[in-house]
């Protein structure tokens, strides 16, 4: 049964009540050492009840699985209301941040040159991820892209994905091959070489580092390549028109993404602003904030895939994490920032 759409949505005021509402109370609700036990993180959203949206703002109260309240302790329970602002809960299952495990789909596994965004890339110590589009340096004053408007190849030209493709979860250094396709979709060979890692984002882990004191906004990187290789066009999406800024993207908004393994997909905004702690294996737990939860528009293998606007091809979020039942994005505007990139001309 379809939903109301526009109940599903919240207006940019009742995005800002909610948001300030959170900010109050989330260091308190989401101290690691107090921590529920079904809680993996909080945000915000729309109010659902008897499974339909009402269009009213909620402290979005982020879960591995929704239980009936005779099986959670009084401790457990999730209070109705924190502050002054009503919450509801969302079921997000096991949060990872994973690289390939499977087979994709259908043809983003095998080696194309130039190579497009939505296809298999990995360093060449993890199995496959995706490549998001091929990116630039951001110069700043700059208002127009070289590729788009015939001012010459950029000095330098960049696969961008995430850090856990490209840079091995921080376990990599700059210089390092980048492969395409990644070596679980077959690359190895000398000729799927395409690119050397060129820097990323840390990510700040826990151990050695308490969750508490995590501010990861970005699980990102690039890699330079040559500018003949690589292509800004992503498969099934086309050009990349602009990126859209955090502050204009909302709760219920339409958005798509071509990923190595699951392919073009669609889906919804369901919770913004989100405190989310990602598991990247072998005891390491990570804790993000800033975070854009979708409904679930990937699998393991599609992290990397650029998040964009169903309307318009802004660049909206990169990929990096999710569950059955859920998607993890960062902020695009965060990755640009952080990396110093560019995408598309201009701001959508």
């Amino acid at each position: 049964m379809a939903i109301n759409e526009a109940k599903a949505m919240l207006s940019a005021s009742a995005q800002a009540e909610a948001e300030k509402a959170k900010l109050a109370v989330q260091d308190d609700f989401l101290a690691p050492e107090a921590m529920r036990s079904n809680v993996r993180g909080m945000g915000v959203g729309v109010k659902w009840k008897n499974g339909e949206p009402t269009g009213e703002p909620a402290l979005v109260v982020l879960v591995s699985q929704k239980l009936e309240r005779s099986q959670l302790s009084r401790a457990d329970l999730i209070p109705a209301k924190l502050g002054d602002m009503q919450t509801d809960v969302l079921a997000i299952g096991e949060v990872f941040a994973g690289n390939a495990e499977e087979p994709g789909i259908q043809t983003l596994t095998r080696r194309v040159r130039p190579v497009e965004g939505g296809y298999s890339v990995g360093h060449f110590k993890i199995t496959a991820g995706t490549m998001a589009t091929a990116a630039y340096d951001f110069l700043p004053g700059a208002s127009v892209s070289p590729p788009a408007h015939g001012l010459g190849i950029p000095p330098r030209f960049y696969i961008l994905s995430n850090n856990h493709v490209l840079a091995n979860s921080n376990d990599a250094r700059p210089g390092d091959p980048i492969l395409q396709p990644g070596v679980f979709d077959g690359g190895g060979l000398p000729a799927d070489l395409i690119a050397r890692l060129s820097r990323f984002v840390p990510i700040t882990f826990e151990p050695p580092v308490p969750r508490g004191l995590h501010r990861n906004l970005v699980d990102a990187a690039i890699a330079e390549g040559q500018f003949h290789d690589l292509d800004r066009e992503i498969y099934w999406n086309g050009y990349v028109q602009g990126w859209q800024p955090r502050s204009k993207t909302l709760v219920g908004q339409r958005v798509k993404k071509t990923g190595r393994t699951t392919n073009l997909t669609t889906g919804r905004i369901t919770v913004l602003g989100a405190t989310v702690d990602v598991n990247y294996g072998a005891g390491r737990v990570a804790r993000f904030i800033d975070q854009i939860v979708t409904t679930n528009i990937s699998a393991p293998g599609d992290s990397g895939s650029l998040v964009l606007s169903e309307r318009g091809n802004l660049a909206l979020g990169l990929l990096f994490a999710g569950s059955s039942v859920a998607t993890i994005v960062n902020h695009f505007e965060h990755v640009r920032a952080l990396l110093r990139i560019e995408v598309a001309e201009g701001i959508g």
